[in-house]
């Protein structure tokens, strides 16, 4: 018996067959499926029958892992218990793509395959399908990876419940994977990713400022360090905000102050705090105490990079500690220029930690 084919618009997938073939999964079922790279079996893994029957069908040991497939970065931490800068540097850089990270899992002494596909089928299939996806290759072992349906069905036909068309794939190469259980990343499979991408990004220092709005404080903090910075590649500087709810850009009086020093902030756009970002920080200066707070409620784990920015400025002896950087919004000009000053000396003190 033939396996039923769903003919699938990568643009904008119809919802009802990307239904269809979730549901296949859900059941227990086999779908191959496209991604950016090559075609690709997906099963339900947390299925020990479907699991089994992937290996039978791919003429694979059973003791050899599937990779798995997730629809978001953060989700990693579902799978994964390692959270070194490093890793969240590269799924930033090339999630969704053509990268597999290998990790340690939640279950000590075991490892993880994980990847995010950059491709809109295979993302609404892992959403919609609400399961834990393994998603090996669609051919047999040993034999080349498919970039088309047809390729896929050559050995695959019957044996497979479901198969989605969405046409030819881009790249046709597995991707890469990066094994962060070896003593530095490695690449142990090149795709279109190489170990000297690999190495660029993970060595690239990340700093990060962060204030409420990403409107004024840590928009100083992030064009000051850059100007500081101007010519080297080897740093990566960014703010956000803990309470960014719409995109705005920096305020006018902080653009204004910025000017004075020939620096142009006038295309900031606001950030709001996420997770990947606080994770692949080498080095984190929050405004206030608060804020220190409510990254470490987001992220515990980061607090040995984490420091309050004016720590950095120098505090007259005898003097009462102040470690907050008070917002200047609404204040006067003069206000700003205040607030700008004391980042500056911190800003600083940092470029020499650079």
């Amino acid at each position: 018996m033939k396996t039923k084919v769903l003919k699938i618009n990568p643009a904008v997938p119809e919802p009802e067959k990307i239904a269809e073939a979730a549901r296949m999964i859900r059941q227990g079922g086999l779908v191959i499926f496209p991604t950016e790279t090559v075609y690709g079996i997906a099963v339900d893994a947390n299925n020990p029958k479907a699991m089994e029957r992937l290996s039978i069908v791919k003429h694979r040991s059973s003791a050899k892992r599937f990779s798995i497939l997730v629809a978001q970065r953060g989700i990693i931490e579902n799978y994964g218990s390692y959270t070194e800068p490093d890793l969240y540097k590269l799924i930033d850089k090339y999630w969704p793509g053509p990268l597999t990270v290998i990790v340690p899992s939640k279950t000590p002494g075991d490892t993880v395959g994980v990847r995010m596909p950059d491709h809109t089928i295979a993302l609404r299939l892992v959403e919609e399908s609400a399961c834990t996806i393994a998603a090996p290759s669609a051919n047999l072992e040993d034999k080349k990876a498919p970039t088309n349906l047809p390729e896929a069905l050559q050995d695959l036909d019957g044996q497979v419940d479901l198969a989605i068309d969405g046409g030819p794939v881009e790249f046709g190469i597995s991707s890469t994977i990066v094994d962060f259980t070896k003593p530095k990343p490695t690449v142990t499979r090149e795709g279109v990713i190489s170990q000297s991408d690999v190495d660029r990004t993970i060595h690239k220092k990340t700093v990060l400022f962060v204030c409420t709005g990403n409107s004024c404080r840590s928009v100083m903090a992030e064009y000051l360090l850059k100007a500081k910075l101007v010519g080297r590649n080897d740093v990566e500087v960014i703010s956000a905000g803990t309470s960014v709810f719409f995109k705005s850009g920096a305020s006018q009086e902080t653009i204004a102050v910025l000017r004075e020093r020939g620096i142009n902030a006038v295309a900031h756009a606001a950030k709001s705090l996420g997770r990947i970002m606080l994770r692949k920080a080498d080095l984190i200066f929050a405004m206030t105490r608060a804020h220190r707070m409510q990254i470490l409620d987001h992220v515990p784990y980061v607090e040995k990079r984490l420091y309050l920015l004016k720590e950095f400025c120098h505090q007259p002896s005898g003097a009462e500690l102040d470690l907050d950087i008070l917002d200047p919004i609404g204040q006067s000009h003069g206000a700003y220029q205040d607030c700008l000053l004391m980042i500056n000396e911190a800003v600083e003190k940092i470029v020499g930690l650079l």
